[in-house]
Order: structure tokens, then C-alpha cells, then sequence
């Protein structure tokens, strides 16, 4: 494995994706520089690297927060009696949620692939209702709706292409445990 360079989190497909659906476009670049500085930043300095107002970087940071990602401190000037405030993202927590969906989205695959291995199924044509066996012999092979014989399917290709679904999330999933 020598030679291989540590991705940061925010390289992932899956995480930028998942950033961008919780809290906007800029999630991502603001995720980005909170991890590369290493230490609490202010949502000023947010806004001047992102070009974007406080008030959009309070509502990106704010989303982020709601679901642990980013966590904030608060100190009070005590001069002017401001509050300020300095964030930083939890790469972990970013890694420990999308682990939690993606055992959920293997799992339904999983269940899926063992069902659709286990039955055969029958349709009248393609893009039509598909019947489990028991179902199309109590139809009599014939569909309900069109009156057309219902005829086996090949579900193989179906199955490689959810085992292969689950061969990339299960190898995503280890790449994001390596992070936390």
C-alpha cells in the first residue's frame, strides 16, 4: 500500500455530495478550509475566503451544525461585550453519518439481492408489472391488465448490478473508516 496519499474527506464524491444536499453548495469549500487550517475558524474569515456574506456562512455553518458536523466556541470581548465565535468541522462525525447510511443502503440491497436470487419473476414485456411466481400462477401466466402470457425474466444482470452496487459502498465505507 506504499505510495498511497491519506485522502482528505472532503475529496470523496460521496461526502461532497452529501455536504452539498445538508447545507448548500459552498459546504464543501467551507468543509475544505476549516480542515486544512487546523484550527477554530472565525465565520468573518469563512466569508472573506468564500466570498460569501456572514450571514450566508452562519446559515451554511448552522445546518452543519444541527447535525454535529461543525461545533462552535463562543467568547465574550470583554471591551466591547460581543460575542464572538470560531467553528471547526468534525471530519469524523461527517465520516460516522455516512457510514450509518450507507449500512442502511447495503443492508436493503443485501435483503434485495437475496430476494430477487430466491424468486423467479414473470412481466407480459418490458417496463410492465412484474409477479413473483406465486403470483403469476394464480394469474395463470396470464397478465391481469393486458390479457399477454407472462414470461420468465432473467433478473441475473438485476443482481450483478446490486451486488455491484454493494461492492462499491462496502469499499467507500472502508475508505471512510480509515479517515475516522
Amino acid at each position: 500500500m506504499g505510495g498511497n496519499v491519506t485522502r482528505k474527506i472532503h475529496e470523496f464524491a460521496i461526502v461532497q455530495g452529501f455536504l452539498k444536499a445538508v447545507a448548500g453548495e459552498h459546504a464543501v469549500e467551507l468543509v475544505k478550509i476549516c480542515t486544512t487550517k487546523k484550527k477554530p475558524v472565525t465565520d468573518e474569515e469563512l466569508g472573506k475566503k468564500l466570498g460569501l456574506k456572514v450571514t450566508e456562512v452562519r446559515t451554511i455553518l448552522n445546518r452543519l451544525h444541527y447535525r454535529g458536523i461543525a461545533c462552535y466556541q463562543k467568547t465574550k470581548n470583554t471591551k466591547t461585550g460581543w460575542y464572538s465565535y470560531t467553528w471547526e468541522v468534525k471530519n469524523s462525525r461527517i465520516a460516522e453519518i455516512l457510514l450509518e447510511t450507507q449500512a442502511e443502503q447495503i443492508t436493503k440491497l443485501e435483503k434485495n439481492t437475496e430476494f430477487e436470487g430466491s424468486h423467479e419473476f414473470f412481466s407480459s414485456g418490458k417496463g410492465m408489472q412484474e409477479y413473483p411466481f406465486e403470483i403469476a400462477a394464480e394469474y395463470g401466466f396470464k397478465d391481469p391488465e393486458s390479457g399477454k402470457p407472462l414470461e420468465l425474466i432473467n433478473n441475473k444482470k438485476r443482481i450483478k448490478n446490486m451486488q455491484s452496487k454493494i461492492d462499491i459502498l462496502k469499499s467507500e465505507a472502508d475508505e471512510l473508516r480509515k479517515i475516522m
